[in-house]
């Protein structure tokens, strides 16, 4: 109970900020009010009219909506530290963020998400954590860290913990593993989000039964109305290599937009910096044809209550004055994000004195591969392989089977057909291992590229059009302890130092998106025309999205959940 906030409500004292000649975007009602709105320190004290207030702002017929609220994001893929990543989003809306920290996870465990916690407090933007739930991914990968229940129950208490992090393990959770099961048992009655790419019928069922409430991962409309159906909250997700948002709008109705939110997953700087993040799908949403005032509300009231976050949301008493003022609905026109009660950004850029000054220390980096002159050779053991075809701006691959280009009695690649060796190098314990394998589409004439970003278990990951420039690219990141790196030969050409997890960098954000605009650039030079090669092959490595994938243990066949030969006629036990 706060009292001298309900005198204001009254009407008994003065408000501190009192916003006049605006319209408010109501997500309640789906309506615009032409109402003041008084605040209270931090909160929202009334809508409505007759308030005093000690200072009057004058909105001039401008719109005054609740802060963006993204439903799920892995801060990390940003690239950046998170008061980084809060000066990107912040001049944009977006006020608040569901995170999931496991890729540091799987690098650094809890020390790696309490790093998180700590560097993103005090920041205009509130970032909540869901506990990560699946570091590892699964079996099939060497990870950084391994973390059962017991050490996600102990980050419960921490005020900005929510719940537990998307399941990805969903042939666990499906086929009732039980170190899966601790998990959910131990966080029933908080909001524990869902990954269920392509899992339908009866198996769905399963899944939501066992206790997930939401997914992003639809990536056709028939899915994604499957599991309106079964009661999972649909996030419709908008990221730097997964666009689901166009291909999922036909399946908003009336009937169901109140259990729709909006998330952003993972997103470059590039796309933050230039499109945006929730703003930039706003704009699409709307332009689509929803209502502006029913669009906010996916941004806004809808994944508040998913969350139950009865503090934010909305623009009404008692909660929270995060508040974007907008000159125009259509096309989001932003004037101001406000932070708790007080202008933090303006004119796309946060004002000054709104980060704190203070820095978190990092996990110290760490690089240990345990290997060197690595041997990249696939020799002839059958007539058939399996490939991983990778599909444009999305995370789903598909398993081809083709005849390999053999030389010397060597599987190499050939990039005149688009098939190019892949390797990933465990690098968190220095055993020296390293899966094989081949992938189609990612479009390299020649040279090599190579990141410590490999979804989730963050091994070094490298393409390549042959064995040097492999070797070059992988030596390359390593030495940086982290990072991205391109290499045609025995030449570097282009590099992203990623010291922080080999996940972030402490730069400015706008830094490090001309360093990674330069190794982009320079891996397009090398023939591949995806939107953003590095990211695309980052996610080649995540074992818990059909259809083929490869970790250091191997190719993974993710719909049968094990692991297989690249040959097609051999096999290997999971």
């Amino acid at each position: 109970m706060n009292p001298e906030l309900i005198a204001v409500s009254r009407g008994d004292e003065p408000a501190d900020v009192l916003l006049v000649g605006g319209h408010v975007v109501n997500v309640f009602t789906g309506e615009l009010e032409s109402s003041a709105v008084a605040l209270k320190g931090a909160w929202i004290a009334g809508v409505g009219e007759g308030y005093r207030a000690r200072s009057v702002v004058e909105l001039d017929g401008a719109f005054v909506a609740p802060g963006l609220i993204d439903a799920h994001v892995h801060i990390e893929s940003s690239l950046a530290t998170p008061p980084e990543f809060c000066r990107a989003v912040v001049p944009r809306g977006t006020t608040t963020v569901i995170s999931d920290p496991h890729e540091i996870a799987n690098v650094h465990g809890l020390e790696g998400i309490r790093y998180m916690l700590a560097a993103s407090e005090g920041l205009p933007l509130t970032v909540f954590v869901q506990a990560s739930s699946c570091v590892p991914a699964t079996h099939m990968a060497t990870a950084g860290a391994s973390l059962d229940a017991a050490d996600l129950i102990s980050l419960l208490d921490h005020p900005r913990v929510l719940g537990l992090a998307e399941v990805m393990n969903f042939p666990g959770v499906i086929g009732a593993d039980p170190a899966v099961w601790s998990k959910l048992d131990a966080f029933r009655g908080r909001p524990i989000d869902g990954h269920a790419p392509g899992v339908t019928g009866p198996l769905l069922n399963a899944y939501v039964a066992a206790g997930p409430s939401s997914d992003h991962e639809s990536t056709t409309p028939q899915e994604a109305l499957e599991k309106l159906r079964r009661g999972l909250y649909l996030f419709l997700r908008e990221a730097t290599n997964a666009r689901n948002l166009s291909t999922l709008l036909p399946v908003l109705t009336d009937a169901n937009r109140r259990r729709v939110a909006l998330c952003t997953d993972d997103r470059q700087p590039p796309d933050l910096l230039d499109e945006g993040g929730i703003d930039a799908m706003l704009r699409n949403v709307m332009a689509a044809g929803v209502p502006p005032v029913e669009a906010i509300r996916l941004a806004t009231l809808n994944p508040a209550e998913f969350y139950h976050l009865d503090d934010r949301g909305a623009v009404g008493p008692g909660r929270r004055a995060d508040l974007v003022i907008l000159d125009r609905l259509e096309g989001l026109e932003i004037r101001e994000t406000w932070s708790a009660g007080a202008p933090v950004a303006r004119g796309g850029r946060l004002l000054e004195g709104t980060l704190p000054l203070r820095s978190v220390d990092p996990p110290p980096p760490e690089v240990r591969t345990g290997t060197e002159g690595y041997d990249l050779s696939i020799p002839v053991e059958g007539t058939e392989v399996r490939v991983i075809g990778l599909v444009p701006d999305q995370l789903v691959t598909e398993h081809l089977t083709v005849r390999p280009t053999i030389e010397d009695g060597q599987v190499v690649a050939d990039p005149g057909r688009d098939i190019l060796k892949i390797v990933v190098v465990e690098r968190h314990a220095g055993s020296g291992r390293l899966g094989l394998g081949l992938v189609q589409g990612m479009g390299l004439a020649r040279g090599a590229i190579a990141g410590t970003v490999a979804h989730d278990h963050h091994n070094v990951i490298a393409v390549g059009a042959d064995d040097e420039s492999l070797r070059t690219a992988i030596d390359e990141v390593i030495h940086l302890g982290g990072g991205l790196a391109v290499a045609e030969g025995r030449r570097v050409s282009a590099t992203l130092p990623l010291p922080i997890g080999g996940l972030m960098s402490p730069e400015p954000i706008e830094t490090i998106r001309v360093a990674l605009d330069a190794v982009v650039e320079t891996a397009r030079g090398l023939g591949s025309g995806l939107h953003d090669p590095f990211m695309a092959m980052s996610f080649l490595g995540l074992e818990v999205i059909p259809s083929l994938k490869i970790t250091d243990l191997g190719l993974v066949d993710v719909e049968a959940f094990r692991r297989v030969s690249i040959w097609v006629d051999e096999d290997v036990s999971a």
